[in-house]
């Protein structure tokens, strides 16, 4: 069965996201907001409710194929997932995951992998984990490629963490996460996802990397930007959802549920600390 062709839309005001409007959002303190996105389709929804940022996260291989984790997702399967979601954007600014394998091998193979999602239309790539990864993140910056980093859980690292715990509630763990939050930013990331992160020490990274655009999931609301993943904050998650997501799809369309979370993040009443944080 095909679908009829749309007609032409009319021309939007709104103007393209870009790394230099999203520095001056953060400076000003206006929330960011970001969802996951894996096709066409979503994507021109999710950009017609004005969605700050759209990331095509590797979290394809959870709610999508139906693999118990990130790990197995390919290179190939994000590029073509990455490509689907720039056909449907025009103005969010478009992230992509570096997927498990991808970049851990050498700095060359790092390269050649950012380079491929950016190539299928990415224009920010996202790696996982501190310290090592801070060569990583200077090599791809010093090479015109801006780069997302991620702390606290990192989902590609779920085995060596211990399961999908809290990061962080320890003196020596949250130590060790300020002292990579630094050490990125000084590599040149220009964001920084906190994952299931107390909400203070959030707060405490945040504050301290004012040239970093902090990203929450699970870290309260005090950081720069928040992000979900679409399906946990539509509902259709099969199980139990975790505790710093909220369903936004209780008597409403997925259009008016969209819309809710960029309206309760941008004022600041989503996420709830006492709610959703740690």
């Amino acid at each position: 069965m095909s679908s009829h062709p749309t007609a032409t839309e009319a021309p939007s005001a709104r103007k393209a996201m870009t790394l230099h409007r999203l520095r001056e959002m953060r400076a000003q303190g206006e929330k960011i907001t970001m969802l996951t996105c894996y096709d066409a389709s979503f994507a021109r929804l999710l950009d017609s409710c004005e969605l700050d940022c759209l990331l095509v996260g590797d979290s394809l291989g959870m709610v999508l194929q139906g693999q118990s984790s990130t790990v197995p997702v390919t290179l190939d399967e994000m590029a073509y997932h990455t490509r689907c979601v720039a056909r449907g954007n025009r103005h969010a600014w478009l992230l992509s995951d570096l997927p498990f394998g991808s970049y851990q091998e050498s700095l060359d193979q790092c390269l050649r992998s950012s380079v491929a999602l950016m190539q299928a239309g990415a224009q920010m790539i996202k790696l996982e984990g501190g310290g090592w990864t801070t060569e990583a993140v200077h090599f791809l910056t010093q090479r015109g490629i801006p780069v997302c980093a991620h702390l606290g859980l990192t989902p590609q690292s779920v085995h060596a963490l211990g399961g999908y715990r809290v990061q962080g509630r320890d003196a020596d763990g949250a130590a060790t996460l300020r002292q990579h939050a630094r050490e990125l930013s000084d590599a040149g990331a220009t964001m920084l996802v906190l994952e299931l992160v107390p909400t203070a020490l959030a707060a405490e990274i945040t504050e301290a990397n004012p040239q970093l655009i902090t990203v929450g999931i699970g870290a309260g609301n005090v950081t720069a930007a928040q992000v979900l993943v679409l399906h946990d904050m539509l509902g259709i998650t099969a199980g139990k959802l975790p505790r710093f997501v909220r369903n936004f799809m209780h008597g409403a369309s997925i259009e008016q549920a969209v819309r809710l979370f960029v309206s309760e993040v941008k004022s600041g009443r989503f996420p709830d600390n006492a709610v959703h944080g740690f």
